[in-house]
């Protein structure tokens, strides 16, 4: 962990902006099509009359509608992204969704209780429960923490301290209650940690910061952790051990990476180095085992959970949408604080892949959880619902993933570049205006579908400053190249970067020419579920095969590394400008229907020996199931 005169600070606000290519594509479909759709479902599903009920006299007009008691968030998370799309340089939202920003922040004054508490289930006069009666499922703290995020972004980015007085009141009994002499205890759904962090930073009040690292510490202890584990196991709440002496992440997906975002948080301003090198071993002993080639998290779907290490089958991925954003919450605390580019690289997978792949192309329709492979009669099912659509849906009944999208998307630009000291930092490519405090540029690219990035200077400094850019890992550094004011440059890509220090000025322009071949990715041999098996990738892409694109059965396809080696890339206008792969592969009936045949010695675990070929076009993953349902593989047989 760097020191902090040395770590880097994230562009945000009016600093950044994206400006077109996909992800500008991205964040204008969730300004027009999943906020308001969102917004929609909100009140039909009874979420925002959850909150109205409370008000004097509605209670008896009004029953609370929906089975989990943390609907509340779903609102939250909803009116951070609302936030982002109010405050400039954006600010085109439509007046219905001002009016619902201005309705839920008035909404939620009036109906906060007189010592801060705030949540429609518990606040029910009809609801038998007590506050604070079930932490191991009642997810209060979580509840308050998507709250506090959204107040101190209307803060920082409205000047509105509408909801963030609310919330102080709220984090000052959470402090009474659960701080130092209080009660010993957690929420079973970890995030309030990310919370109160940022509560101390936007405040400055030391005691959030003790309430977190309380949190975070507690975890694991026992008694002290205040959790009765019913349903599942400890594990699951990742409460079996200290999480300092945690093995490998394990449980609920989506709690552990905001456990660990949390932590990090903590480990940063306390400068517990001890705490951080655990969430670096944790990362590490993660990427190298427990994530899918899409950046997924979570193979379980009885528990929503991460598996065993290599327990990673491409039917039966979970790798929930909210699991995305966890792991790239938790990748950009860590590339902060270290500066390392690896994390990066897998916060840039999980975003094209495992995160994208969310929402519908129309963003009116959401995967929860998110295979690798389809089959014929594969049904997508979602949390513990017994019934619903073939691929996405429009809703859920708890519907977390929705609104996580909405405002991750609204976000996007705070997670494209950071500075430090004489130091401006590209993390992420797309069409942008970056203002750093001393240097401004702007990025022109078509990436990801092309690798060539061209920053030109709008201000800078009268003294040497770095400009500095990520090679991602999938990239040959031998084959990178660049060019400053027209000049070929030839500096070493040191540990995933490019860094050219000089004195800049106005209209001066880098270009990085990043090598986009298709690429085929084979699997540990200990991931039994891909053996014999290839993966194709271009950029930071995975692509897949569909059905529709496939002459044959795609269970019978087979493909080699050279076949993928001689894919050619092509826009296809039917995918709105996407780049698609066109390959030449095999076809391989199974020598046998029986489901467990006899081996005899003159069988060979070698590739199979295809009986013709065929063409396909294999599709960016995070585009399928756009049509009809239909099969789908990642993985691809080699054999």
């Amino acid at each position: 962990m760097l020191h902090p005169s040395e770590r880097l600070r994230p562009l945000s606000g009016s600093r950044v902006a994206i400006l077109g290519g996909l992800l500008a594509d991205w964040q204008r479909r969730n300004r027009e099509a999943t906020l308001p759709h969102t917004v929609e479902q909100l009140r039909a599903a009874g979420n925002v009359d959850n909150l109205r009920r409370l008000l004097p006299g509605e209670s008896g007009a009004l029953a609370f509608r929906g089975r989990y008691p943390f609907l509340d968030t779903d609102v939250y998370k909803t009116l951070e992204g609302l936030v982002y799309e109010l405050a400039p340089p954006i600010g085109e939202l439509s007046g219905r969704l001002r009016e619902f920003y201005e309705e839920i922040v008035a909404l939620l004054q009036r109906v906060q209780a007189p010592d801060g508490y705030l949540n429609s289930y518990y606040q029910d006069p009809d609801q038998a429960k007590e506050p604070w009666s079930d932490l191991a499922w009642g997810h209060e703290l979580y509840t308050f923490g998507h709250l506090t995020q959204a107040a101190i972004a209307a803060h920082r980015r409205l000047g509105d301290r509408r909801l963030l007085d609310v919330v102080v009141r709220f984090a000052d009994l959470v402090v009474k209650r659960f701080g130092p002499g209080g009660e010993e205890a957690v929420c079973g759904h970890p995030e309030v940690e990310m919370a109160l962090v940022e509560l101390y930073r936007e405040t400055g009040d030391d005691a959030y910061l003790v309430q977190a690292r309380l949190f975070v510490d507690r975890r694991g202890q026992g008694r002290r952790s205040g959790l009765r584990h019913s349903v599942f196991p400890p594990s699951y709440f990742q409460d079996q051990v200290p999480l300092r002496e945690l093995p490998s992440v394990t449980g609920h997906a989506v709690r552990m990476a905001y456990l660990a975002a949390g932590a990090a948080d903590v480990a940063m301003e306390t400068g517990d180095a001890e705490l951080f090198d655990v969430l670096r071993r944790l990362w590490g002993d993660m990427a190298a085992t427990k994530l899918y080639v899409t950046g997924g998290l979570g193979s379980r779907h009885s528990d929503e959970a991460v598996g065993d290490r290599y327990e990673l089958p491409s039917e039966r991925s979970y790798s929930e949408t909210c699991a995305a954003i966890a792991t790239m919450q938790w990748g950009w605390r860590m590339f902060l604080a270290t500066g390392d580019a690896p994390y990066l690289d897998t916060f840039e997978t999980v975003l094209y892949n495992a995160f994208a792949v969310g929402p519908s192309a129309d963003g009116r329709a959401f995967f929860y959880d998110n295979p690798l492979q389809r089959r014929t009669d594969h049904e997508q099912r979602s949390g513990a619902e017994a019934e619903g659509e073939l691929l996405r849906r429009p809703w859920f009944g708890c519907p977390c993933c929705p609104p996580n999208i909405v405002r991750w998307m609204s976000q996007l630009g705070e997670h494209l570049a950071a500075e430090r000291a004489d130091e401006l930092v590209v993390a992420g490519y797309a069409t942008a205006r970056l203002d750093g405090h001393e240097l401004a540029v702007d990025m022109a690219t078509g990436y990801p579908w092309d690798g060539e990035v061209r920053v030109t200077v709008r201000e800078a400094p009268e003294r040497p400053y770095a400009l500095t850019l990520r090679v991602p890992g999938w990239a040959d550094a031998g084959e990178v190249r660049l060019t400053v004011c027209g000049e070929v440059s030839d500096p070493e890509a040191a540990d995933g970067w490019v860094s050219i220090r000089r004195v800049w000025r106005a209209g001066d322009e880098l270009v990085l020419r990043l090598p986009m071949p298709v690429r085929a990715h084979g699997s540990h041999p200990y991931l039994d579920a891909t053996r014999g098996a290839v993966a194709v990738a271009r950029g930071p892409l995975v692509y897949c095969v569909e059905q529709q694109d496939c002459g044959v059965a795609i269970d019978d396809v087979t493909l080699d590394v050279a076949q993928v080696a001689a894919a050619r890339p092509r826009t296809d206008s039917d995918f709105a400008g996407a780049v698609v792969l066109d390959a030449e592969a095999g076809v391989s009936p199974p020598a046998s229907a029986e489901l467990y045949p006899v081996l005899t010695r003159t069988d060979t675990s070698r590739a199979a020996t295809p009986t013709a070929t065929t063409g396909l076009t294999l599709v960016p993953y995070f585009l399928w199931g756009n049509r009809e349902a239909a099969p789908m593989r990642v993985w691809i047989r080699r054999v």
